[in-house]
């Protein structure tokens, strides 16, 4: 089997847009709206431009006038011409490209069921759709927020749809003017129409890379953004917060960005059953601009010390209540407006209004940033509507503080807010709001986050653990985090509850090494999640997306819907359901899609496509890895900027072949978009059933601090010990635990850990790796151990809390220990994998008959059954 990552290097940062020169602020969507003539045609009052060959703009305008101004949602029309016929059959106008045919009457008017069809095919069907033809298949996209949500609630419409094509109404959509700063206006008046029609089919990838072709890229958020967030919703002082970050170090446990929720600011004592209001009509304190200084008596002094730790800062905005007098810029805001601050009348908050909204960046939010504060949380919460019809509060302060950022360029620009509609895709991150701490919740959370990215939107940011009502239960917080290891945001937070506990290690250990367990595993993975972002800008694939991308003709890709992509290769099924109180596990229905796969966790090998019972221990998450994929992975590090990727680790699961590249940039600028970046590509290719090479090429593009030379570590699970390891002509020995260069060998595991010495990012390094013993006829003695050794060590574990009447025989002693023994002596694997083989259905007879208490005997059982499990492949 051949894996080929999708990620793949384009030249050029943004299709049909121009490219600033390097010594000007770089706006990431630069407008480019009026098409190419030659795309265009027009007959009476309607116009119709050919975009893609399955992507038309269709208008009609009662004076025959056309808009050319970019919309809210569609800002780049200037494509390359796809090749289309224009023709006439009687009065029809007729144009076809090779994926879809036009017919309009002409001169008929306003577009109607009986003057406009199109035609498109859909696997092999020619099907036709014409004006209120229903879209029955649409498979939704999101909603602006979670607030109160238990369970599931309702998503808007997206782009997609298994129908094979989707309409996007943009007749009354807001337009930008062509100022510098590009503004809000409201469209001319008078009848119109102004349609999108996406004729896909199927091909759910194409359709997504296209949309944001016209519609602006997903932009990539800093690396940092990729690491841990710590939020709460408390009245913490600045010490507080130190102490917090302390534990932080204690428990090793990592940590990029500190939230502060709301009460930095003053909050006049705002308590939910005493609200007083400002003269804005809102809770006094709701909204503030002002240090609280008995919370925070140097500001500028606790931001630099989280600069110093490596932590970002983001503060909490209510903004609704514009400007209020006790606020300390007030006098100056309300001069920059025309208010005599001596009246003490407050500045309303007028978002669209460009003057408002420049001073109110300029005079009231600037000093705070230049105190050190990172990036703003918008947590938006009043009206829905502004003066101007057809934009939202929501949607226009996405626009507006991140271009803001964008016009400074003093960092990559990245907000955290609520989803204001189509377009936002352009203003990560979201905010999905104040959910409710249940089991249904979580599990719908899965399928919200991966639905987003059919509108582009794929970065929410949850509540990890719920917001209301607080408190949660260890288990169901510790498969929140799990789940959070694998979302797009890793963000803890929680309503304002004493007992709404968010510290991982605030829960007892069994539960705090399992969620620790997660974090770690989530920053190993950030080279992967990174490369995923970069896949993201370049195509519009976000990455965490739904399975029917990759396998749109598959009745399971839509039916198993609580699973999900996570990048190109690997899959997730995370465990909203709790465990079963008799065995402790928890049972999942897994659909494994075409082709062969790798449970991370237990190295079971499965092929698909089948749907599969597993059951899972509670530090096992259900991840699915594509045999022969390459996985990018990073050592440990407490924060992302704690060190540059010296050694990079490249897992490599087992499989006949297989390529990835490898994603690199600062991190931190905009550069990525001018071209500043590096990508590496690695394959492995198996040249004999005993014998694998892995060629790592030179490092292509560069970018201001990138690292010249660099050491890999290549980890190969699921693999025999090697006989010998060929780095560069040089023979790699065997070295035992922990040496900086040399092979060691995780029995535990069955995993291969190689250790190169460091080379120059501009060679290439080439690998080959002979096994003690051929990798298909031995399949079945590696399938699945490191899984059924966990199971023995639980099954130890319960047993001992037997003592003293009974506690682990020395079979089931002996059996566990396999690996530990391998690890010692690896030319061992082959003797010791088949005596653990006899040896399992002998420990089970032995179990089943131990005088123990039942619930701990049918508990042991239940585990041994999983160790028994026949569903690997043969």
């Amino acid at each position: 089997m051949t894996v080929k990552s999708r990620f793949t290097v384009l030249s050029l940062p943004f299709l049909g847009l121009s490219i600033p020169g390097p010594d000007t602020p770089i706006l990431s969507q630069v407008p480019n709206p009026k098409p190419n003539p030659e795309a265009v045609v027009s007959v009476d009052k309607a116009r119709f431009t050919v975009l893609t060959s399955q992507l038309l703009r269709l208008e009609w305008s009662e004076d025959g006038r056309f808009e050319d101004r970019p919309s809210l949602v569609f800002i780049n029309r200037l494509l390359p011409v796809p090749s289309f016929k224009k023709s006439s059959e009687g009065e029809w106008l007729i144009l076809e490209t090779d994926k879809l045919r036009l017919k309009y009457r002409k001169g008929s008017g306003k577009f109607s069921t009986e003057n406009l069809e199109i035609a498109f095919n859909l696997n092999g069907r020619s099907l036709l759709w014409r004006p209120g033809t229903p879209d029955t298949g649409n498979l939704k996209g999101t909603i602006r927020t979670l607030d109160g949500v238990k369970g599931e609630t309702e998503l808007e419409r997206g782009l997609l749809s298994r129908d094979g094509w989707v309409l996007i109404d943009d007749s009354n959509r807001p337009l930008f003017d062509d100022s510098d700063w590009p503004w809000v206006i409201p469209r001319p008046k008078g009848p119109r129409q102004d349609w999108y029609f996406f004729g896909y089919g199927h091909e759910y990838n194409r359709a997504l890379a296209d949309f944001v072709t016209v519609a602006g890229r997903i932009p990539m958020p800093p690396r940092f953004a990729f690491g841990a967030w710590w939020s709460r919703y408390w009245a913490y002082t600045d010490v507080e917060l130190k102490e917090l970050v302390h534990e932080f170090e204690a428990h090793d446990v990592p940590l990029d960005v500190l939230v502060v929720d709301m009460d930095w600011h003053q909050t006049f004592k705002l308590r939910w059953a005493k609200q007083p209001r400002d003269q804005a009509g809102q809770p006094l304190g709701w909204t503030g601009y002002t240090w609280d200084r008995n919370y925070f008596p140097d500001p500028e002094g606790f931001l630099q010390w989280c600069k110093d730790k490596g932590l970002k800062v983001t503060l909490n905005l209510h903004p609704a209540s514009g400007i209020q007098p006790h606020e300390e810029k007030y006098p100056e805001m309300a001069r920059a407006m025309g208010i005599d601050p001596g009246t003490k009348r407050y500045v309303p908050f007028d978002i669209v209004d460009k003057k408002f909204a420049s001073n109110f960046l300029n005079i009231v939010l600037r000093p705070l940033e230049k105190q050190g504060v990172d990036f703003w949380w918008l947590d938006w919460q009043q009206w829905s509507s502004t003066r101007i019809p057809g934009v939202t509060p929501t949607w226009w302060l996405n626009y507006v503080f991140f271009t803001d950022m964008e016009r400074q360029g003093r960092m990559r620009p990245l907000i955290m807010h609520r989803w204001g509609g189509l377009g936002n895709h352009r203003y990560q991150i979201g905010f999905s709001g104040d959910a409710f701490t249940e089991w249904e919740t979580l599990d719908f959370e899965s399928y919200f986050t991966a639905t987003a990215a059919n509108v582009g939107f794929g970065y929410w940011s949850h509540d990890i653990g719920g917001h209301q009502p607080g408190p949660i239960t260890p288990e169901l917080y510790t498969r929140w985090i799990q789940f959070g290891a694998f979302s797009p945001i890793l963000r803890t937070h929680t309503t304002k509850h004493p007992e709404a506990e968010r510290r991982i290690w605030a829960y007892p250990n069994e539960y705090a090494s399992v969620m620790r367990e997660a974090f770690l595993l989530r920053y190993s993975l950030l080279p992967y999640i990174y490369t995923a972002a970069r896949e993201a800008y370049d195509h519009g694939i976000s990455i965490c997306h739904p399975m029917y991308y990759d396998y749109p003709e598959a009745e399971e890709a839509y039916k198993f819907r609580s699973q999900y992509m996570f990048g190109g290769e690997m899959f997730v099924a995370p465990i909203a359901s709790p465990l079963d109180t008799t065995n402790m596990l928890a049972a999942k229905s897994v659909w494994i899609p075409p082709g062969e796969w790798i449970e991370w966790y237990s190295g079971t090998r499965l092929r698909g496509p089948k749907v599969v019972e597993r059951r899972f221990a509670l530090d096992e998450i259900p991840i699915y890895v594509k045999a022969g994929s390459i996985i990018p992975m990073q050592p440990k590090m407490k924060n992302t900027s704690e060190k540059p990727l010296e050694s990079m680790i490249l897992t490599i699961f087992p499989g006949e072949s297989g390529i990835a590249q490898v994603y690199d940039d600062d991190g931190i600028s905009s550069g990525y978009q001018k071209g500043e970046c590096a990508w590496t590509t690695v394959r492995q290719t198996r040249l004999d059933s005993r014998t694998m090479k892995v060629q790592i090429s030179p490092t292509e593009g560069n970018f201001p601090g990138m690292l010249m030379e660099r050491s890999y570590e290549l980890r190969l699970p699921n693999s025999w010990p090697p006989e010998k390891v060929i780095c560069n002509g040089n023979e790699i020995g065997y070295s035992g635990h922990g040496a900086s260069t040399g092979w060691e060998y995780d029995g535990s595991k069955l995993t291969t850990i190689i250790r190169l010495p460091k080379i120059k990012v501009t060679d290439a390094t080439e690998v080959t790796i002979a096994s003690t013993l051929e990798a298909g006829g031995h399949l079945v003695l590696l399938d699945g151990v490191p899984g059924k050794l966990a199971r023995l060590r639980r099954v130890r574990d319960l047993l001992n809390t037997e003592w003293p009447k009974e506690w682990s025989p020395d079979i089931l002693i002996k059996a566990l220990q396999t690996g530990n023994r391998i690890s010692l002596n690896p030319k061992s694997a082959k003797d010791e994998l088949q005596e653990f083989h006899r040896l399992l259905p002998e420990v089970v007879n032995h179990i089943s008959k131990m005088e123990v208490r039942k619930r701990v005997l049918s508990r042991a059982l239940a585990h041994l059954d999983d160790v028994m499990n026949k569903e690997e492949i043969r």
